[in-house]
């Protein structure tokens, strides 16, 4: 797929806890606008909808009579791609013809229907699906809320806005997933997470120096405010009127310069001017998959079969959602 130079959106506003219908019209609404600043790319952060399970980092794990009823709030609202969840975002992609890169706390309906994922979406611009890539290790409490994912969407895609891929959080520490994006030839790396801070800012223009890459680092930003009064157990979890994630959304150039952000303490959506282009330009110097491996020395393997949990022969069971043909239709 040929692609020019473009301008890329991150939007940094903050989900709605938890509430799937009314955080998708937001994220409508700031695609509208987006689009009217010139975006084709338009990124969201981790987990935006319907928001990131925060509290598990605040309330000890012991504490059934807290963790229960947030749980339940964001399983019945998290996404189910098999009956058409994210079709409003999709059908917003359409419309404009942009492509857009979303973060959800993924329902698997498919098997057990009662365990999530941390998701990253890739939606092309006629509205299809092209990619779902789930977060392989969830960090540290956030286990207690996701399943492991697997290889199955660690994949590079065409777009009209270049070849794009994408980590989640601290998956992007992990060398080997980086190198496994690096070497289908990814243009514009997206870094959708709920880190933020100097050593995170510092990640993101090494994977750009690293990967020569543009880097789009699209970060959380909620403040106590946002947290609506009917959020369970709200005056235990979030007591205090202060910000509960910075943001820190970042733009950084092939190479390591960042040419947007951060945005700090600061809601609303970054914009940058990106030619995939100049990746294949810059990796002159330095192709970490390409003359500058040593495939004579080191032995790579991505295994991207999907993980099931269980398999039914003779029934002709199918998944409701194949990532292995999801780019192939438009249905979520």
């Amino acid at each position: 797929m040929n692609s020019r130079s473009h301008r890329v959106a991150v939007v940094q506003h903050p989900s709605v806890f938890y509430d799937r219908a009314e955080t998708l019209r937001r994220a409508v609404a700031y695609v509208d606008e987006a689009v009217a600043g010139g975006a084709q790319l338009i990124v969201f952060p981790e987990t935006y909808v319907p928001g990131y399970p925060d509290w598990v980092w605040r309330i000890a794990p012991d504490r059934y009579d807290v963790h229960g009823p947030i749980f339940r709030q964001l399983l019945e609202n998290a996404v189910d791609l098999s009956r058409g969840d994210l079709q409003p975002l999709q059908e917003a992609a359409r419309r404009h013809g942009v492509t857009i890169v979303c973060g959800i706390d993924e329902l698997n309906s498919d098997f057990s229907r009662t365990t999530m994922y941390n998701t990253l979406v890739t939606i092309g611009a006629d509205g299809s699906i092209l990619n779902r890539h789930r977060k392989l290790v969830p960090t540290n409490p956030e286990r207690m809320i996701w399943g492991m994912g697997d290889g199955s969407g660690l994949r590079v895609v065409d777009t009209n806005s270049g070849r794009v891929g994408g980590l989640i959080c601290w998956e992007n520490y992990m060398p080997l997933a980086r190198y496994a994006l690096y070497a289908q030839g990814i243009e514009v790396y997206i870094a959708s997470t709920w880190d933020e801070g100097a050593v995170w800012l510092a990640t993101m223009q090494h994977i750009a120096a690293e990967g020569r890459c543009w880097v789009v680092g699209s970060g959380s930003c909620i403040h106590g405010r946002d947290v609506l009064k009917t959020f369970p157990c709200r005056a235990e979890v979030y007591p205090t009127d202060t910000w509960i994630n910075p943001g820190d959304s970042v733009i950084v150039a092939p190479g390591g310069k960042i040419v947007a952000g951060p945005l700090h303490q600061e809601k609303g959506i970054l914009y940058a001017d990106c030619d995939p282009a100049e990746a294949a330009a810059t990796r002159r110097t330095l192709d970490a998959a390409g003359h500058y491996s040593r495939p004579d020395v080191f032995d790579f393997h991505v295994n991207r079969r999907a993980h099931r949990p269980a398999e039914f022969d003779g029934d002709g069971y199918t998944p409701k959602f194949d990532p292995a043909r999801s780019a192939l239709s438009s249905d979520a």
